[in-house]
């Protein structure tokens, strides 16, 4: 329990547990009085070098008034915080808020003076940055804006640790000290310098996980046939290159399976790199513990009984997570199936899977043990199912995703030179915001196809998980504008990444079918339609077609200017044989070799022996075991790939492949298959050139964002959770360039009548009330009252159907032209950030919920393609024969609100409905806008690791 200092309450926000440069944890917290103790022997350890450095002068010691002064703080004007591993000081900072002439001061003065001290051992692990980033965060919280910091010139460390970090500075020489300004203000280069010191460091704890120099297997039992003894067995028949130990209390003898056996791993007298920890729930902490004194890196937790037991289970999590993280360790876990990575330099089956699957460039994650054992028992079966393709670079079963989760996994995959396509199963995504920004940047580099289970029911028990107010179908359209593929289905999954795998993508839509069926031809051609794509008539070859017809038919399909892609599908002949299968084989590859940049895959009836050849011509990579064990059938039967010549390293690729490497040819036992994964293939590619150019966030010259500023601060003044009234509305979204057209309050038809007068007829009289508001449909709207009379009339048949004016709260406003009634809504949704929806007005749309969206701040990009990504579009373009509306304004409208979202995360919600878009500009006949204090940390705020 912390104790406050001098005038604020502790302020626990502030903690957070950051991943280092290494990969290694640290826990940073705000100092307290209860620290001196801890600060001294800190000072204790620096060099005195360092000390020099931090005071200008020989320090050798902190005197009790030094002592005082640093563990006292208001947390205001004075703020101290510390990174420690394992409860004791590694890195202290410090600002203290100054005034004119740099003297002590309070608010309003908005600069502090800033300054570091890093244990020398802990020095190069990027501790002062991270510090940095929260410092800076507090800073900004407390209203100061700028630090200034003095530094010795020969202290280039420290010099490099605030030029680095990205934020506008100052900087002069004066009395022998480098004084250094910098606005606290994030940047575009700061924000970027953040995000990339994340994914380094990220990458770099999952990288200490899946390639360790060590290994050992801590609840490895005497006999056969237990979860650590057979982890055991399973890294040593894969020939992991590192050392292995086995460790268990009870064991007696010096080896166990012909492997350095020892009853601790404090016995052991080297270093340990990874745990995998196979003990029951109760005896985990003092395993971690043993861990963390003997300096082991991270653990994988193969032990149950956490949070998917309930309750007590959970809470029992959440100490393992705040245990390991004292100790400066990741966990993968508890409850997890465990890792893989096939790389001959490391070879490691730290899992539950019997057998090494066959080295390739897949990167496969599963939260499910099951399903992760179904995807690799499928993608590596010898025998039927998908063979001869790519396999696994690292597969990762996170289990209960207590700590690394499948973000930390993208940021390893995003520069990992092994994988070139990731395949996801997420049963939950804990940080949906985040995962949608790693993934954009991920799938600008290489394809990452995503399957989401648990989408109509509740996360699994095991999983933290921010609740949500978005809809699946929102998740999924968000991570679409991502550029995640998204698929339904497991055997979805493992054809995509067949394909993407080893095919280059698309160029476009257009299809080629050949084959020697014509029924088949014709189903694959309506399957094309059916995805999207553009096929060309089917050339049927027929059921005579020899390999050679096929070599020539598929050359030319390839070298036609109109075709972007091949599908081949054949049926074979009743007793063919084993050499023609492997002759037909044999022409595909020849021919596919001629232009490769077109992907070519094969749909085909398997009642020969084509799949066994394309399986067999694929079968001389190399290969230690005939599966990943299981049986579980993920991918359905009779998908195959067949090699089709040498890696291009210049063709256009959907990975980044790797020089010398066999291109095969995916092969599906259904026409329905093939074309799904190469429609989402021309989908992602698309997406890829779209990204290349993402567009831009328009700047207006007419927003007033100071004037907004101090309008949301002068509301929220009043309280929070604020629903605007109709002026401050209007005035709001005034100031942002979006003008709602004017309403008066009608009380009594003599009102009304006034208010008509005020606006001009013609006009429209419509009430208000909530369960009547925005539905015309209900009739509780009248339109285009040319005079007093027409209006009179019009009150007394809304007061007559629908019930007095108090309870339908009527107001009068002004004809708009006519045109399509649309709405355009912004929302934060606690876990996936800010998000601009738009769809038509009326009841249909949101009945078929034909609603399109897309995360802010928005692209003219965005825009444009979030206006025609509704099925009921055509209605905004001149269908059958209307007037095309002036679109150009609706984007505009959507670009204005997204500013106002993205400006002040005090905006929680904006919905304007409807926006009537005429063939010429447009009018926003109701709007609503809701305030609430914006959060103390947000996306942008420094790095730091999920809460537990």
């Amino acid at each position: 329990m912390q104790t406050s200092s001098d005038r604020h309450e502790y302020p626990s926000h502030w903690e957070a547990d950051v991943v280092l440069r290494d990969g290694g944890t640290a826990r940073i917290r705000p100092i307290t009085v209860d620290d001196a103790e801890r600060l001294v022997s800190f000072y204790e350890q620096v060099s005195d070098e360092s000390k020099y450095y931090r005071f200008f002068a020989p320090y050798p010691r902190l005197s009790a008034k030094d002592v005082h002064r640093f563990t006292h703080h208001d947390f205001v004007d004075r703020v101290g915080l510390a990174a420690t591993i394992g409860g004791e000081f590694i890195a202290t900072v410090r600002y203290d808020r100054i005034g004119a002439g740099g003297l002590p001061a309070s608010a309003p003065a908005d600069e502090a003076e800033v300054a570091f001290l890093v244990q020398d051992a802990h020095q190069g692990r990027g501790v002062a940055s991270a510090l940095l980033e929260h410092i800076a965060a507090v800073a900004r919280e407390r209203d100061i804006r700028r630090f200034a910091a003095e530094v010795l010139p020969a202290n280039t460390k420290m010099i490099k640790v605030f030029t680095d970090a990205g934020y506008q500075q100052k900087r002069h020489f004066e009395d022998g000290v480098v004084r250094l300004e910098f606005d606290l203000e994030p940047t575009d280069r700061s924000l970027a310098v953040q995000r990339a010191r994340e994914q380094r460091a990220e990458a770099r704890s999952v990288q200490r996980l899946l390639a360790p120099g060590s290994v050992a297997v801590i609840g490895a039992g005497r006999t056969a046939g237990g979860v650590g003894r057979s982890v055991l067995a399973h890294l040593r028949e894969a020939g992991f290159t590192g050392r292995l130990y086995a460790v268990n209390k009870s064991l007696q003898d010096k080896e166990l399976d012909g492997v350095p056996a020892h009853r601790s791993v404090r016995d052991i007298g080297e270093h340990v790199d990874l745990a995998v920890v196979a003990v029951p729930a109760p005896f985990v902490p003092e395993v971690v513990a043993e861990c963390g004194e003997h300096g082991v890196q991270g653990l994988v937790v193969v032990s149950a009984g956490y949070a998917e037991s309930g309750p007590g289970g959970r809470e029992r999590q959440r100490e393992l997570v705040r245990q390991a993280r004292t100790y400066g360790m990741r966990i993968i876990g508890p409850n997890t199936f465990g890792i893989i990575n096939t790389s001959p330099d490391v070879r490691l089956n730290a899992s539950l899977a019997p057998e090494m699957p066959r080295p390739g460039r897949i990167g496969l994650f599963a939260q499910s043990g099951a399903i992760g054992i179904a995807l690799l028992s499928r993608l590596h079966r010898r025998g039927g199912g998908v063979t001869g393709v790519t396999g696994v670079s690292t597969f990762v079963s996170t289990g209960n995703r207590a700590d690394v989760s499948g973000n930390d996994v993208l940021q390893y995959w995003y520069d990992d030179p092994d994988t070139d396509v990731a395949l996801m199963y997420l049963e939950s995504i804990g940080n949906p915001r985040k995962f949608t920004r790693l993934a954009r940047r991920t799938a600008a580099a290489k394809p990452l196809v995503v399957v989401q289970g648990a989408r109509h029911a509740a996360a699994p028990q095991g999983h933290a998980v921010r609740a949500t107010r978005l809809p699946h179908a929102t998740v999924s359209a968000l991570l679409a504008q991502a550029g995640v593929i998204r698929v339904d289905t497991i055997t979805e999954l493992v054809d995509a990444g067949l394909l993407l795998a080893r095919q280059p993508l698309p160029p476009g839509p257009r299809v080629a079918i050949l084959g020697n069926s014509e029924s088949l031809g014709l189903l694959t051609f309506d399957a094309c339609l059916a995805e999207g794509l553009r096929p060309l008539p089917p050339l049927d070859l027929t059921t005579e077609a020899s390999a050679e017809d096929f070599h020539r038919a598929l050359e030319r399909a390839l070298a036609d200017d109109r075709c972007d892609a091949v599908v081949v599908t054949a049926i074979p002949a009743v007793g063919e044989t084993s050499v023609q299968d492997a002759a037909l084989a044999e022409a595909l590859r020849s021919a596919s070799a001629s232009a490769p940049a077109k992907p070519v895959l094969v749909a085909h009836v398997e009642l020969g022996g084509l799949a066994e050849a394309l399986s067999a011509a694929a079968s001389t990579a190399p290969q230690t075991g005939a599966g990943a064990g299981g049986t579980a059938d993920a991918a359905g039967p009779g998908a195959h790939s067949a090699p089709v010549g040498r890696h291009d390293p210049e063709r256009p690729s959907a990975g980044t492949g790797a020089p010398d490497e066999t291109r095969l040819i995916p092969a599906y036992p259904a026409a329905e298959r093939a074309v799904r994964a190469l429609a989402e293939a021309v989908k992602y590619a698309q997406w890829r050139r779209e990204a290349a150019e993402p567009g831009k966030v328009p700047e207006y010259e007419d927003i007033d964002e100071k004037g907004a500023a101090e309008q949301i601060d002068a509301l929220l003044s009043r309280g929070t959770g604020l629903t605007l009234g109709a002026e401050d509305t209007c005035a709001l979204l005034g100031r942002y360039g979006v003008d709602v057209r004017r309403a008066l309050p009608a009380p009594t038809p003599g009102e009304a009548a006034a208010a008509a007068r005020t606006l001009g007829y013609p006009v429209a009289l419509k009430t208000t009330a909530p369960h009547l508001r925005h539905r015309a449909d209900l009739g509780g709207v009248r339109l285009d009252l040319a005079d007093e009379e027409q209006l009179r009339r019009a009150y007394a048949e809304l007061t007559e159907l629908f019930g007095a004016p108090e309870e339908l709260r009527p107001v009068v406003q002004g004809m708009a032209p006519r045109g399509v009634d649309t709405v355009v809504r912004a929302v934060i949704d606690p876990a996936a950030g800010a998000v601009l929806s738009f769809g038509l007005a009326g009841a249909a749309s949101e009945l078929l919920g034909d609603t399109a969206h897309r995360l802010i701040p928005v692209t003219d990009r965005d825009a444009s393609s979030l206006v025609r990504s509704i099925r009921t579009a055509p209605l905004l373009f001149g269908w059958r024969g209307s007037a095309p509306v002036d679109t150009a304004a609706l984007e505009e409208v959507m670009l204005r609100v997204s500013r106002l979202v993205d400006d002040h995360p005090e905006v929680v919600g904006v919905s304007l409905e409807p926006v009537v878009v005429a063939p010429h500009g447009l009018s926003v006949l109701g709007a609503t806008v809701r305030l609430a204090r914006a959060p103390l940390r947000d996306d942008l705020g420094p790095r730091t690791l999920p809460v537990v």
